[in-house]
């Protein structure tokens, strides 16, 4: 945010962005090469107040924000929001919650290498996920939100890349159709799809990860959901009616829902892999690299040759985080990690097993604080609630 700045206010002055951004900037206090924005020297040169800089750009904050609350790197926001800046491209540090633009009707995350929002005004239940997602944060917390609403991309990814039904109910034609909206294929050139993002895909699924992540999310039903519950099956019947998901019995070996609640319906929720560093070696916002381009090239080919874009959702970094878990590191190709997300067989129960019993000692002490924490509070005492997470 603060680079964007000080780019735009060199633009519209006419000044070298480099000269300019050693002026407002010193080294980190590490030593490294890297500098960090210096709150007095920026109020100095734009005669604004430190206070207004600081709630339009959190890297100028102190104490500095929890970081782990927003994505790791900036991205363009809602360009009809932004119209009013000039001085070129604006981008944002967006919260993890934050997907669509509510006043406007744009879709504006996660962030990809076509940075236009797309327009939602023909989606209309696209907005109204981004409400109830805001309203799953303040109930039950950015984390366990974060880790819900990636698992529901995961979950959706999944179904969306299982081989095609002809159910009129299957979830799939309505992806498609949304799809279809938000990708309409370009028929002066036969065809291809020049708008093109794997954004828009995260777009179409989006309800149906938020309907979801509310139950992901939920205490109750992680109960419920935890295959030692005798109430399991209440919770496939439930999400089957949420995304009129092929509920049964037997699931077989391949069942990403299944593998979540034998995993990971007793574990604490999965953090982000990175998280965003205020200090920054240039000024410069840094354009696409080719690999993110040829990336989204394929993606675009794989897109336009089958609508089954399943797989494109599971590759992209988005929701990494739920795909390669910060305590299961082990599996370094992505292919191997995303079949590993629904493994549902009779030796992956054993080993999940196993990982359980490891975890025991961790459970036990979590259980433990959070009754002191509970006692604490009921003798008017404020208790912390700490426990480490084994390594």
């Amino acid at each position: 945010m603060a680079a964007s700045y000080i780019s735009r206010l060199a633009a519209i002055h006419g000044l070298d962005i480099s000269h300019l951004w050693v002026q407002v900037t010193e080294r980190e206090a590490s030593g490294g090469m890297r500098r960090v924005v210096v709150p007095e020297k920026l109020a100095a040169l734009t005669g604004r107040d430190i206070h207004d800089l600081a709630g339009a750009m959190p890297e100028l904050r102190d104490p500095q924000p929890n970081w782990a609350m927003f994505r790791h790197q900036p991205q363009v926001g809602c360009h009809l929001c932004d119209a009013k800046y000039p001085g070129g491209v604006v981008t944002r540090l967006l919260p993890h919650h934050r997907y669509v633009c509510v006043r406007h009707r744009t879709w504006i995350g996660p962030p990809d290498i076509n940075g236009n929002a797309a327009d939602l005004s023909l989606l209309p239940a696209v907005v109204n996920a981004q409400r109830r997602h805001l309203r799953l944060m303040r109930r039950r917390g950015w984390a366990l939100t974060f880790d819900a609403v990636l698992t529901g991309f995961m979950i959706c990814g999944h179904i969306w890349n299982s081989p095609s039904r002809s159910e009129a109910t299957d979830i799939r034609h309505i992806w498609e159709a949304r799809a279809l909206i938000l990708i309409p294929p370009d028929e002066e050139v036969g065809f291809t799809y020049l708008n093109y993002s794997t954004s828009k895909l995260f777009a179409a699924v989006y309800p149906q990860a938020v309907e979801i992540a509310i139950l992901l999310a939920s205490p109750y039903w992680r109960r419920a959901a935890d295959h030692r519950h005798p109430g399991r099956d209440r919770f496939f019947e439930e999400m089957s009616r949420r995304i009129t998901y092929p509920y049964s019995d037997d699931p077989g070996s391949s069942d990403a829902i299944a593998h979540w609640s034998d995993t990971f319906a007793w574990r604490p929720p999965s953090r982000p892999m990175r998280t965003h560093s205020p200090a920054r070696s240039t000024g410069i916002v840094p354009p696409a690299s080719e690999t993110q381009l040829k990336r989204d090239l394929n993606s675009g080919f794989h897109f336009a040759s089958k609508r089954r874009v399943g797989s494109t959702l599971l590759r992209h970094n988005h929701i990494r985080p739920v795909i390669a878990r910060e305590w299961n590191q082990k599996h370094g190709r992505i292919d191997e990690a995303i079949e590993r997300t629904r493994r549902f067989d009779a030796a992956f129960r054993v080993e999940a097993a196993l990982e359980r019993a490891e975890f025991g000692h961790y459970l036990l002490a979590l259980r433990t604080a959070h009754e002191a924490s509970k006692k604490g509070r009921r003798e008017g005492v404020d208790a912390e609630l700490e426990v480490s997470f084994p390594p």
